[in-house]
Formats: structure tokens, sequence, C-alpha cells
């Protein structure tokens, strides 16, 4: 768990963010007040330096090597430790969490991220360094894998398999991650008031503001659901749009992620790696193969920033694969030499004559 405040809170200043050296507080206030970042992702970049500082500490012989590592105390650090760590130092931090922590790659390029942001803010922000290590240091080259999605028929059979304690809610959750590709951030954050005659406003990363417009599908499930909500006799958090039934405050992230994963498995659908943000790239993959929505639409609707981001969902689908292959105009192509082997014979071979070895 990460030992960062909420900015917003009023109590913050309280806690004056103890633990933490007085240029990193700096930088995280930076993220959360002039970039404009939520306060999960200001959580990430403080746990990613926190791990690095502490690295560095131990790789310097700065700290006793009793000391358990979640338990070293960065809140000495300054300007001049800062200055002097190097190059070398940070390959060897990736070395570690590869080795050590057994970090992925996109995991490793995370947090080389979250360095290279801070060095970026001591030079170019505030001018503390003249020097930034990180110049020239790759980002750990990631595995491209296309997106995991629901099919068509899947989705259709989760919407079909919505039976719980507060189904119209759950229904209409699932109803708008499937049609209008929102991140679970943003459903968790919807009030009332942001539904309009026809759209929904959607604040997503950076605090960015969007409108998605809203089809049959998402009126019908909302009409249903508000019907409901209204009818709850507490409702704590009366701005939030989807509330527990139970407490009446607003559904938590894990909450709805929980309700997500019981409909998936109601729906036969369970243990397959699907996800509340599988159910993103489930709406975008169908607005693009079955709605032909081109990339520059699907990008305002999801709220990328750059289109590049939006690329991954132009993903072919399998029967799209098949009919590629099948229309090459050498696909009915016969041999003439005589036939040895007869097709049933071949398909009931363990190894296929002269297939045994093949090349990747």
């Amino acid at each position: 768990m990460s030992t960062y405040i909420n900015m917003n809170d009023p109590n913050h200043k309280k806690n004056d963010l103890t633990g933490y050296p007085q240029i990193m507080k700096d930088y995280l206030i930076y993220l959360e007040t002039i970039r404009a970042l939520s306060t999960r992702t200001v959580n990430g970049y403080a746990i990613d330096l926190r791990t690095f500082f502490r690295f560095i500490l131990i790789n310097n012989q700065s700290v006793s090597s009793d000391i358990p590592f979640d338990q070293i105390d960065i809140s000495g650090i300054d300007v001049a430790f800062v200055r002097k760590i190097t190059k070398s130092d940070i390959y060897s931090f990736l070395y570690y969490v590869t080795s050590d922590r057994d970090n992925a790659a996109a995991t490793r390029a995370r947090k080389l991220s979250s360095i290279k942001g801070f060095y970026k803010f001591c030079t170019k922000k505030v001018n503390l360094l003249t020097e930034d290590p990180c110049n020239d240091i790759d980002v750990p080259t990631q595995k491209k894998r296309l997106p995991k999605y629901l099919t068509l028929r899947e989705s259709q059979e989760l919407l079909e398999n919505v039976q719980s304690d507060f189904t119209s809610r759950d229904y209409c959750m699932l109803t708008l991650f499937l049609n209008c590709g929102m991140r679970l951030s943003e459903l968790v954050g919807l009030n009332m008031r942001d539904l309009g005659e026809e759209t929904v406003r959607i604040i997503g990363k950076g605090n960015k503001e969007r409108q998605v417009y809203l089809n049959q599908a998402c009126f019908d499930a909302l009409r249903d659901y508000c019907a409901e909500r209204n009818g709850l006799k507490t409702i704590v958090d009366k701005e939030a749009l989807f509330v527990s039934k139970k407490t009446g405050k607003r559904l938590t992230p894990r909450r709805v992620q929980q309700i997500v994963e019981a409909r998936l498995a109601a729906a036969g659908l369970g243990g397959k790696g699907f996800s509340t943000h599988k159910l993103r790239h489930t709406a975008a993959t169908l607005m693009h193969q079955y709605g032909n929505v081109d990339m520059l639409t699907l990008k305002e609707i999801l709220g990328h920033e750059h289109v590049s981001t939006t690329e991954i969902y132009t993903h072919l689908s399998q029967k799209e694969l098949r009919d590629a292959t099948m229309a090459n105009p050498l696909s009915h192509q016969k041999s003439n030499a005589p036939q040895k082997i007869r097709k049933k014979d071949f398909l009931d071979l363990e190894d296929p004559p002269e297939m045994a070895e093949t090349e990747e």
C-alpha cells in the first residue's frame, strides 16, 4: 500500500506526506496539481520512486543490510544524493527488479517512466539538477499482444445471464461498459448530473472531459436502473450514479470488479481472463468490426490522447484472417503428382509426412 496522501484531502497538511523526502514531495504535488494526474496514478509514481530510492540506498551501502527493504527510510534523501545517482545505478535498478522481483517488461517500463519523469521535473521544471542520468536509456521492449475481448455472442450471453440482488444496476453497468467503452475508474466516477438527454459526460485520465452518445440499449438500462435506484430508502452518496444497495454509498472500483467477475462466471465466461478492462476492449472491437467505426472516431469515444493507442483495436477477427487466406488465387491449385496418401490418412498421423520438424 502506498503511504502517499491525497492532495485533495483537507487533512493532508497534518500528515505532511510523512516518510518522503522534500524533493519527492514537490514532484508528487506537481503531478497532482499541475499535471492533473489522478490520485491513483500519482500513487503509482510514488511507489515506484520509493522502491528506486530504497534500492539506491542499499546499492550504495548507505543503510544496514539488516533492515528489511520495505522499512528503509528514504526521508533523508536530498538534492545532493539525487545528483550523485548515475546511469549505471539506474541500469542496476532495472536489473534488480528483473532478477529479484521478477518484474515483466511492462512493469519495468512503468518504473523507468516514473524515474524519467522525476528527473525531467528536477532538470527542466525546477532546475535543481543540470544533468539527467536517464538520457538515452531505452524503455524495455515489450511483447505486443492482441487485446483480449469477448465475441459478439459472448457479449450477448453475458447480458442475457445477469441475475443478482440488484439486477438492474449490474445490467446497466455491463451495458455501459460494452457500449461506451468506459474505463473502470470512469464508470465508478459517474454522477447523476453527468447524464444528458443524449450523452453521458465522462471524466477520463488527466481529468479530461468527453461526451459519449448513448444508444437505445444504454437508455433502457439507465431508465430501469434509475427507477430502482430512486426507490432506495437510504442513499448516502446522492450524487453517485452507481451505489451499493446495502450501504447507499458509491461503488468502489474493486466492488465493480467483483460484480463483473460474478456476472462473467454466471454466464459461463469465468476463468478466461476477462475483466472490466476487457469489456472496454470488447466495446472498441465490436464498434470497429461491426460498425466500421474509423480510428479517429474511436479515439474520441475511448478518450485516447493519441490515435496510435487506438490502433490496437484494428486487429482482425479470425474469420477475416481465414477469409484472407482462402482468397489467395492459389488456394485451389492442385498438385499433378500422384497421391500416395489420402487426406484422411494424413489427418490421422501424429506427425504429418515431411512436417515432423518445422521452423517457427
